[in-house]
């Protein structure tokens, strides 16, 4: 039996950073003002690249459904409504139970998080809102 380990060296962990770690370091730290300022920011910018996909998403979606009807209509496919409600319940009951399974507290951890950056919060908030709205 071979008995060699690996050593495994820690101490360099800390110095790998990523630019985002090295730009803005731990937020929660900061100033309310600077808080706010970066979760606006980054809100906006959230936003604003949200509504910019989400349009030709949802136009995607859109037209994908009104040519599924058209065909439908026309006679081309004949879709099962029941086997499609049976299937999304099926999926909806897995999704949930793996969903705990895998990710047991999100909701717990995303509430103490907000607690504890509420100003970063806020301000992506605002920020957010702000981008959808441009």
């Amino acid at each position: 039996m071979d008995n060699s380990f690996e050593i495994l060296d820690l101490s360099s962990l800390g110095r790998n950073k990523t630019w985002v770690q090295k730009a803005f370091g731990d937020i929660s730290k900061r100033s309310a003002a600077q808080q706010i300022t970066i979760g606006g920011v980054s809100g906006w910018c959230t936003g604003f690249v949200f509504v910019r996909f989400g349009k030709v998403a949802a136009g995607t979606l859109g037209v994908s459904l009104l040519l599924l009807q058209v065909a439908q209509h026309q006679g081309y496919i004949k879709i099962n409504y029941k086997a499609i409600q049976s299937e999304i319940k099926k999926t909806k009951e897995v999704i949930n139970k793996e969903a705990n399974r895998h990710y047991p507290g999100v909701v717990e951890n995303a509430k103490r998080f907000l607690q504890k950056n509420m100003f970063l919060a806020g301000g992506f908030a605002g920020g957010f809102l702000i981008g959808v709205a441009f």
